[in-house]
């Protein structure tokens, strides 16, 4: 009797360690699937977290570059406003330096007729004048547009 009880013994452990066996498989093996899909879910967030923190650098780098372009055309454009602001002082300049010619030949004039013969050509060179001044910034001004816009399309 002893050795049918051992051999019930014997059997339950082995009964026992069989499905304690075949558990930790099953455990096992979830365990692994659980972990693989962690590490996909892992590598999919990271995955994902890269692309978009590239995609934000990328965003950062053009809006550097935008920057960048904007004070460029910024300076462009101060230069240009001087050398228009230049020109027009020189124009100023001219315009001052032929009045005054024109009333020193009007003050050294020996009769009215002389004096307004004087005023006459000087208002006839003057329109003359302030026509090709006119012309000569609007063309510059001009210039700085087509400019503008050449660099625009690039």
């Amino acid at each position: 009797m002893a050795k049918k009880v051992k051999d019930a013994i014997d059997k339950g452990a082995k009964r026992a360690k069989d499905a304690t066996d075949k558990a930790a498989a099953a455990t096992k093996k979830a365990t692994d699937r659980a972990a693989k899909a962690t590490k996909e879910a892992t590598d999919r967030v990271a995955g994902g977290a890269k692309a978009a923190a590239d995609r934000v650098e990328g965003a950062r780098e053009s809006l550097k570059k935008s920057g960048e372009k904007l004070k460029a055309s910024g300076e462009k454009i101060a230069k240009q406003g001087s050398a228009v602001s230049m020109k027009m002082l020189e124009h100023a300049e001219e315009n001052t330096r032929q009045a005054f010619a024109a009333m020193r030949a009007a003050a050294a004039a020996k009769n009215p007729a002389e004096v307004a013969k004087i005023q006459g050509d000087y208002l006839k060179q003057q329109g003359a004048r302030a026509l090709a001044h006119a012309r000569e910034v609007g063309e510059m001004i001009l210039q700085f547009g087509r400019e503008a816009m050449g660099e625009g399309k690039k």
